[in-house]
């Protein structure tokens, strides 16, 4: 295929190498000055657009977002496929669908797990919403640059599928920091504490896969001086998207409103910029009761 790549940053380059890498004519387009093997660099945007059979944006932003779709749609072919990887808000996604698909264009909104590690690997997976034909035309891209894509429903499914997860995993590991410290006071064996929980009812992803504690359980970021596998910054953004939803929705998100407060207080008043979301482990340590 004819792809057209906007947005070469940490996670789009090397989306963008594994496409080219399997064959695929791949034009990039970033506001940096970035070189990726394999792709042919293009001055705009709207360059990078035109004449695409799919075009994939990886964007900051849904305010971005909306301004390079304003941008491209206009250049892109009729029929063509529009995914965009970034996540956002869902209103923006709903929007620029909305824009995509009047101009005749098929657009789906599939935010991506895995983080830069799943990039390079391609094990990345992908929540899609959107036109089931663009989904099947897409499907070929999301194997090169993953290891699995669901298709979630109409536009904005797949970003509220994200924002919904990623709130569980604020949630969580919140949780499972807030334990361990607790474990600590208690006396209670932080490997002995992972071998009871691990396997019991407080079984989790963050217990689990991606412990907080160093020393225990499989290598995460907190064996390296947690050093962002995913930043504290971004589990923010993704809080706040899921509170903005939750405020579109009317819905009742205690747990994820508190998550956001905390990240939020972790983030901008304390040390957590720039550190692994699961640093609130060393952050709980640190503090009592009152």
């Amino acid at each position: 295929m004819k792809i057209g790549f906007i947005g070469l940053g940490n996670m789009g380059a090397p989306m963008a190498r594994n496409l080219a890498a399997a064959g695929h004519d791949v034009t990039g387009f970033d506001t940096a000055s970035v070189a990726v093997d394999g792709v042919t660099p293009a001055d705009t945007a709207i360059a990078a657009a035109t004449g695409a059979d799919v075009v994939i944006t990886m964007l900051p932003n849904g305010a971005i977002l909306r301004a390079v779709a304003a941008d491209i749609i206009p250049a892109m072919t009729k029929g063509a496929v529009f995914v965009d990887c970034s996540t956002v808000d869902v209103d923006s996604a709903r929007a620029v669908a909305a824009d995509a698909q009047a101009a005749g264009l098929l657009p789906l909104d599939a935010p991506v797990s895995g983080g830069v590690g799943g990039a390079a690997a391609g094990t990345l997976t992908f929540m899609v919403g959107g036109d089931a034909t663009g989904f099947e035309k897409a499907k070929p891209l999301f194997d090169i640059m993953g290891q699995k894509a669901v298709h979630c429903g109409p536009s904005g499914n797949g970003q509220a599928a994200k924002i919904c997860n990623n709130m569980i995993l604020g949630v969580t590991m919140i949780a499972t920091c807030e334990a361990f410290a607790l474990a600590d006071k208690l006396g209670l064996d932080r490997q002995a504490m992972f071998d009871v929980v691990s396997t019991s009812s407080g079984y989790s992803w963050t217990m689990n896969a991606y412990c907080p504690a160093p020393g225990v359980g499989p290598q995460s970021p907190a064996d390296n001086g947690y050093k962002p596998g995913f930043a504290a910054e971004l589990m923010l953004k993704d809080l706040r998207l899921s509170q903005m939803a939750a405020t579109s929705a009317d819905a009742d998100t205690p747990m994820g409103e508190m998550a956001t407060k905390l990240y939020e207080t972790f983030v901008e008043t304390e040390n957590g910029l720039g550190q692994d979301f699961s640093a609130m482990l060393p952050r709980f340590e640190k503090r009592s009761r009152t």
